[in-house]
């Protein structure tokens, strides 16, 4: 061989180490992006079920919806593994059955602390869509770079597993629109 093709061989070689060091990289800076976006999450959603709960606990609401409401946020509160995805989406169908009367939402909004209330609840949904929606996006970015040949056959990845998108029903009532976040 001459040194041409030597060069040319080591040329190729470090081509492909800074393509394949690039691309470990771009991996484990999604997997940083799917953790902290996870937690951004978490707190998104104990900061719904505290509204909730708040709501719940105020008086301003009849007991049975009352006790359903602050039911549904702790037990989302407290839910993890794989039953988180199911609590939250029964806390969602609590506020929305909870909230679900015009005329309540309506009578709550003339009351100072009522109104108060309603725009944290309101502004708490409306981050848990958005960071669940975000939280999604990096997920699906990492299962794409987890799913490329080259990451699978030199296991660019390691042992880390693919993250799982966080499914769940995060509707919130129309009654609260116009409040602020």
């Amino acid at each position: 061989m001459d040194v041409d093709n030597v060069l040319l061989v080591l040329a190729v070689l470090l081509i492909v180490g800074l393509y394949l060091s690039w691309t470990a990289g771009r991996l484990d800076r999604l997997h940083i992006r799917v953790e902290a976006a996870r937690a951004g999450l978490d707190t998104q959603l104990v900061r719904r079920a505290s509204a909730a709960v708040e709501l719940a606990t105020s008086g301003l609401l009849d007991p049975a919806s009352a006790v359903v409401l602050a039911t549904a946020a702790y037990e989302a509160r407290d839910a993890s593994g794989p039953d988180r995805e199911q609590a939250e989406s029964d806390l969602s169908r609590a506020i929305r059955a909870a909230l679900d009367d015009p005329c309540l939402v309506a009578e709550l909004r003339r009351d100072p602390h009522g109104a108060r209330l309603l725009d944290q609840l309101e502004g708490a949904c409306r981050r848990v869509a958005m960071a669940r929606r975000f939280y999604n996006d990096v997920v699906r970015s990492a299962r794409a770079l987890h799913g490329k040949r080259v990451v699978r056959l030199l296991r660019l990845a390691g042992r880390a597993r693919a993250p799982e998108t966080f499914e769940m029903d995060d509707a919130s009532p129309d009654n609260l629109s116009g409040a602020a976040l």
